[in-house]
């Protein structure tokens, strides 16, 4: 059985990643050559957060 590549998240993180993918999309529809390496990374960084609480 292969492993989940997503973490339990909770309420809070859950509000958190779709704030920022919705920030992303609209980054999106602004022009394609707008940045959201920032946001993307924050996402990573909630995901990674999340996976270090759940392996404790």
């Amino acid at each position: 059985m292969t492993e989940d590549p997503y973490p339990k998240l909770t309420a809070r993180e859950h509000a958190q990643v779709a704030w920022a993918v919705a920030r992303m999309a609209k980054r999106c529809v602004a022009g394609e050559n707008v940045d959201r390496a920032d946001l993307e990374r924050k996402v990573e960084r909630i995901l990674d957060n999340a996976r270090k609480r759940e392996a404790k």
